[in-house]
């Protein structure tokens, strides 16, 4: 493998032949990491108040230069650098006293295009756009001022770097239906992060879920991309013997500890002099790490190979080794003028732009899940199927339930709409939100964009499909048979509908469970309709404190805005005259008994009806910062 040595560095510095491209190496100096949970559950009070901390990383530094492969192994559990601290490296370098020093021909200088990507064990990648149209989407995301076609051969390079010409046009499937292999998935995602040009490529456990031969193939296309004067950090578990030359540097990781960190064949002989060598036919990887794993299956072994591993982790600070390291890490503080550099400050398209494109990928990747439009499209027509049958045709006579029949109606359209909404988001945004979590990370764009992306793209499918619905429901069944008392009926479900997609965003912005976004969602429905519906008890007659809630709740003004609509002018009869049956007849009379007032707040209830809609946009804006905030710290 090639290596970018002091000599060809300085080589650079005074001017000498070398890469077009500056030398970089990453020096991270004494990283220390800890995390504190609740010790018990939240309804032991008791035990909730106590905290408990767990020390995941523990004064780790090492060095790496450009053009080399760096592979940290560990045990399952205790191999946690770029898994706990992996986001933390990308956004608060200075945080953790990182120096990267770039030199240039020549003198040195902090580089402000220097960038970090990270590749993480999960694939979050669109199940049905094809590779070459993921590629494309996220360079048109990275990029500023680069022509069509100046992106597509980027995309085309990319491809090619990594192997993927053969499948451009092949989807990348998922659990539903087939498509591209494992091995491919992650090539895409690495190919995903080279279009942002970075300089150091983190990755946590690269090779889960792959097969031996993939799983090196994998290793071996990142050693050739680090050769390209990038720095490669890999994160693995179990690496077969013949990757043993392919790292340039390998650190092993034991408690939160770093064991050793050297070349291939500098493990070897130091593991050697410690009493601990590779006997024959082993797998150097597999022996060293369970030298210095930690037993814990009885306090007697635990005990015993913890002292071991600090007897390695000693041995390894007073070797020459580390302190070669370490020296190589105090001739990059000299030749830096700064302490730290920016992270990724590089021209990106405009927010307008990155928005564009998230909708255009949004739409492309959703449209093609032709059973999933076909449900947007008709779930709302199908609850319509059950409630005409039971309802039939609405009648005039009070006596055969003309009134309990039309209120039922009202009640359904308001209370039920939500639950398609709600249900539609908790079966396509969780999927989003995870590719969201990463780009964002990457820089690609802000969450809030992907929020908003995502209420544009299901607008059209909300306002069609409700259509499809009011028409049906309406005039099936028979309710007032006025136009502008149609699209009044179709105006005021639309926002139940939407309202429902959008809580269940908004909520899914902050909480991680759908589930648990599910049971809020219905609660809150069903909350608003007992406080704002004034079908189960008279607004008039609540308490004072419900009575200010229901002006919070959007089935308040829906259901006062169908009474009027449907009851406005309405004349009943009674067929068989009985004593106290027919004491209403007028539609007028309902609506002043149930909503007085309700006539002349019409216009004001389609206002306060309609300004939930800016007003969750709003919250899932600040719900999305928020997040965004919490999974970079």
């Amino acid at each position: 493998m090639e290596f970018v040595s002091e000599a060809k560095r300085d080589a650079w510095r005074e001017g000498g032949e070398g890469r077009s491209e500056p030398s970089c190496c990453l020096s991270v100096r004494n990283i220390s990491y800890t995390v504190s949970e609740r010790v018990g559950p939240w309804w032991d009070l008791t035990s909730c108040r106590k905290r408990w901390t767990r020390q995941i990383l523990s004064d780790v530094s090492f060095h790496v230069d450009s053009g080399q492969i760096m592979g940290i192994l560990g045990n399952s559990g205790s191999n946690n650098l770029l898994e706990r601290s992996g986001n933390r490296l990308i956004h608060t370098l200075t945080t953790f006293w990182f120096t990267v020093c770039l030199v240039f021909c020549p003198f040195v200088i902090f580089y402000n295009l220097f960038s970090f990507s990270s590749v993480f064990q999960s694939d979050n990648l669109l199940s049905y756009l094809t590779v070459e149209e993921t590629l494309t989407y996220t360079a048109q995301l990275a990029l500023q001022k680069h022509s069509v076609e100046a992106i597509k051969k980027k995309v085309s390079a990319a491809m090619a770097e990594l192997s993927l010409s053969h499948v451009a046009h092949s989807v990348i499937g998922g659990r539903i239906f087939p498509g591209i292999s494992g091995g491919e998935r992650r090539r895409v995602s690495i190919a995903s992060q080279l279009l942002q040009d970075p300089r150091v490529i983190l990755l946590d456990e690269p090779t889960t879920g792959l097969d031996s031969m993939t799983a090196n193939q994998i290793v071996v296309l990142l050693a050739e991309l680090a050769r390209r004067n990038r720095i490669v950090i890999v994160t693995i578990h179990q690496p077969r013997s013949e990757l043993f030359r392919v790292f340039s540097r390998i650190a092993i990781m034991s408690r939160g500890e770093l064991v050793f960190c050297g070349q291939p064949q500098e493990m070897v002989d130091f593991f050697s002099q410690c009493g601990y060598g590779c006997p024959e036919y082993c797998n150097p990887f597999d022996i060293y790490v369970d030298f210095t794993s930690v037993d814990t299956r009885s306090s007697e072994r635990e005990a015993a190979t913890f002292s071991r591993m600090h007897e390695i982790t000693s041995s390894y600070r007073r070797s020459a080794i580390h302190q070669s390291m370490l020296d190589r890490m105090e001739q990059s503080l000299q030749l830096a003028h700064k302490p730290a550099i920016p992270f990724k400050n590089k021209e990106s398209p405009s927010g307008a732009a990155k928005l564009a494109v998230l909708v255009r990928r949004n739409v492309r990747n959703l449209s093609r899940d032709r059973i999933g439009v076909l449900m947007r499209l008709s779930q709302n027509l199908i609850y319509g199927f059950f409630v005409a049958f039971f309802v039939i045709h609405l009648d005039m006579d009070v006596t055969k339930g003309a009134v309990q029949d039309r209120i039922g109606m009202i009640y359904q359209c308001v209370a039920a709409s939500p639950y398609t909404g709600m249900l539609n988001a908790v079966s396509l945004f969780p999927a989003l939100r995870a590719i969201s979590d990463q780009e964002s990370q990457d820089g690609l764009y802000s969450k809030w964009q992907m929020f908003l992306a995502y209420i544009f793209h299901i607008l059209p499918f909300s306002i069609l499909s409700v259509v499809i619905f009011s028409s049906f429901i309406y005039w099936t069944v028979g309710m007032h048979p006025e136009t502008w008392r149609f699209l009044c009926f179709t105006a005021v479900v639309l926002v139940p509908h939407i309202i429902g997609e959008l809580l269940t965003v908004v909520l899914l912005g902050v909480v991680q469970d759908p589930n648990m976004v599910n049971t809020g969602v219905a609660l809150l429905n069903i909350a608003g309709v007992l406080v704002g519906s004034g079908f189960l008890r008279s607004t008039a007659h609540m308490p004072v404190v419900f009575q200010w809630l229901s002006y919070l709740t959007f089935q308040k003004y829906g259901c006062e805005l169908l009474m009027v609509t449907e009851f406005l002018d309405l004349e009943f009869y009674c067929s068989k005259p009985l004593p106290g049956a027919c004491v209403v007849t007028t539609g007028d009379q309902i609506i002043d008994l149930g909503y007085p007032g309700a006539l002349s707040r019409y216009t004001l209830d389609f206002v306060l009806l309609y300004s939930f809609l800016p007003a969750l946009v709003v919250m899932g804006i600040i719900g999305f910062k928020i997040r965004d905030k919490l999974i970079r710290h």
